[in-house]
């Protein structure tokens, strides 16, 4: 089948039914929201927006557009004039994709702020296969990664294994080694219950249970 590009197939939307994506940080300033508007308001709308259609929720999702789509939202006279739509070109694409598609438009306006989108937070996968969400700014700044990793439980899996089952209302592996919250333990030698610091059970000797110190 041969390829056929979106903007044939540009169709009217009521803007009620169209709504920002959430991955790209979108500002202009209101000099430059003007010049807009007044562009609009002399030669109308040359150009669509481009959407991702939601057909579980019935909208569409600006993927490039979203200053367009702020004039109609903002100047109630753009918004009677074009009987509340927009024209919009939509793209079938997964988020991913739809990400990639949002940075290529505005490089290709030169208006691509990478500091801004290093901020959004993004979902990762790491070595071991567990989830985490960090930004890419978090992961090249802070070194941030997967927390379980990094966890008092995956770092200390001697110590974690006192973890008393019931009386915590976390897991070990939910706070870091440095945490200063106390948790309860189950001794392995005397199998007394005691509370400690967590961060006591990492830089500090033992033994941790009481009952077994004051022997």
């Amino acid at each position: 089948m041969a390829f056929v590009s979106p903007v044939y197939g540009i169709i009217p939307v009521p803007i009620e039914k169209i709504e920002p994506n959430t991955y790209n940080p979108n500002s202009v300033a209101p000099p430059e929201l003007k010049l807009l508007y007044d562009s609009i308001r002399e030669d109308g709308y040359t150009m669509p927006i481009v959407c991702y259609y939601d057909a579980d929720r019935d909208v569409y999702i600006i993927v490039d557009g979203f200053h367009r789509y702020r004039v109609m939202l903002d100047y109630p006279d753009i918004y009677r004039r074009e009987g509340g739509k927009l024209p919009v070109s939509v793209i079938h694409k997964p988020i991913d994709c739809r990400m990639a598609s949002t940075i290529r438009h505005n490089r290709a306006r030169g208006s691509h702020n990478v500091s801004l989108m290093s901020n959004i937070k993004y979902h990762w996968v790491c070595a071991e296969g567990h989830p985490f969400v960090a930004s890419p700014a978090e992961r090249a700044r802070r070194h941030k990664g997967c927390s379980i990793c990094k966890s008092f439980g995956k770092k200390h899996p001697d110590a974690a294994a006192e973890w008393h089952p019931t009386k915590n209302d976390f897991s070990p592996y939910d706070v870091s080694p440095a945490s200063t919250k106390s948790a309860w333990f189950i001794c392995r030698n005397c199998k007394e219950d005691y509370l400690s610091v967590i961060q006591d059970r990492t830089r500090r000797k033992g033994p941790y249970c009481p009952h077994c110190k004051n022997k």
